[in-house]
């Protein structure tokens, strides 16, 4: 027995799917089933790259201001991170090492206090990331470079009420050889200000050259808090590079984290959101293909009459099920196929579909301008899987009409016309 339908068994399937007086409301429900699946394929691609796009941007912005890689010591500063930093930039794949000392504060200005993250870097590390150079929205940050000034975040800058080239005071605390906590007052300069769109940067950072905060923190000029690398590729190559970092460094005295591991907590609240809604938007598939097994099974129902005619006339139990399976299962797969096409369609042209939302509300609010802007990255291996998930259900959908229809009787069915 052939396991696939001949030219007269896809001609009488596709008849089957075509409306007709009697059977006009089970016709509907199968198209209805058709659209709910393409839907659904479509929402899930949009809204799976949409995430994708977000979690992508969230981590950039991350990794651009924090690196791949931080060695810091296991208790206290690191000392000798001269060497150290010479070593590592010996390693293959890694772009950049950027030696960091953070320390926290609190800044006066403006008649505001509130607390910052203080951030020592050298002008030449702290202007070659991207992240911070092109961020900049007010200033100019090639004066980091000659001035005893600090760059910070536009949201702090706006909550202290400061302009580019005011002073403000920053507060710092330390301990001298008795172990006494005293506090100093310490004097800098708004040179400029960024803007990239993460909270914990644009409130609270301000980026400081670093041998003014080892002189402000009285901090050795051999020590700093810790040493920050940049790798080309990382995802291909972090692992590897982690661990030829801690080969290289000779010492068992420092600790080594990933990106992944300092924002552990971050990484997997984001995983299990994507997962879960992943879960959640599938069953907008699911259901559908539930529509098609109700809509063909009524069909096997009201087509009986029929069905016991082509018995009747020669075909075998297998050709009606080959025809039943074929007409329920293109029902799925091609509402599959435009489910993907649209959702790869819509995602290419975000903007576009933002605009056509905005003309349809009659106007350009900042709902409209928010999606415009929605960070959009596509997944193809994702994308097959979302295919094979739908595709899968809908044949899976298709069984058990096409079984009930492979069931029944000729004699039987002619008895109860």
């Amino acid at each position: 027995m052939s396991l696939f339908p001949s030219t007269t068994e896809r001609t009488i399937a596709w008849r089957f799917l075509r409306s007709r007086e009697r059977e006009g409301f089970i016709s509907f429900i199968a198209w209805f089933a058709l659209i709910g699946v393409a839907l659904g394929v479509a929402t899930l691609i949009v809204v799976l790259s949409v995430m994708n796009g977000f979690r992508g941007d969230i981590f950039g912005r991350i990794i651009g201001m924090n690196g791949h890689i931080r060695v810091s010591a296991a208790k206290g500063m690191l000392v000798d991170y001269q060497e150290l930093a010479r070593r590592f930039e010996t390693v293959p794949f890694v772009r950049s090492v950027t030696p960091i000392i953070e320390r926290q504060a609190v800044v006066s200005g403006g008649g505001v206090t509130r607390g910052v993250q203080l951030r020592g870097m050298r002008a030449e590390d702290a202007l070659r990331r991207s992240i911070i150079r092109q961020g900049i929205v007010a200033g100019d940050p090639g004066s980091f470079e000659t001035e005893a000034g600090v760059i910070m975040g536009e949201r702090l800058r706006q909550a202290l009420g400061l302009r580019i080239g005011e002073s403000f005071t920053v507060i710092t605390y330390s301990r001298n050889q008795s172990g006494t906590l005293t506090a100093r007052d310490v004097t800098y300069k708004v040179l400029a200000s960024f803007l990239v769109k993460r909270w914990e940067f644009d409130s609270t950072l301000a980026i400081v050259p670093l041998d003014l905060i080892q002189d402000d923190f009285n901090i050795p000029e051999n020590a700093v808090s810790s040493i920050e690398i940049e790798i080309v590729d990382h995802q291909r190559n972090l692992v590897a590079v982690l661990e030829a970092v801690k080969k290289t460094a000779g010492r068992d005295d420092l600790r080594f984290a990933d990106w992944r591991a300092l924002n552990s907590r971050l990484v997997g609240a984001l995983e299990v959101e994507r997962v879960l809604m992943f879960i959640i938007l599938s069953l907008i598939v699911l259901v559908a293909s539930m529509n098609v097994v109700a809509s063909f099974t009524m069909l096997v129902r009201t087509k009986t009459p029929g069905i016991a005619i082509l018995r009747t006339m020669g075909a075998t139990s297998g050709g009606v099920v080959r025809i039943f399976f074929l007409a329920s299962a293109s029902v799925g797969t091609i509402g599959t196929i435009l489910g993907g096409a649209l959702g790869l369609l819509v995602c290419a042209n975000m903007p576009a579909v933002s605009a056509a939302l905005s003309w349809a509300t009659g106007g350009m609010d900042s709902g409209s301008t928010w999606v415009a802007n929605l960070p959009v990255r596509v997944d193809y291996a994702e994308v097959a899987t979302v295919l094979l998930i739908a595709l899968g259900l809908s044949l899976v959908a298709a069984i058990y009409p096409a079984w009930r229809a492979g069931r029944l009787e000729p004699v039987e069915a002619l008895r109860h016309e």
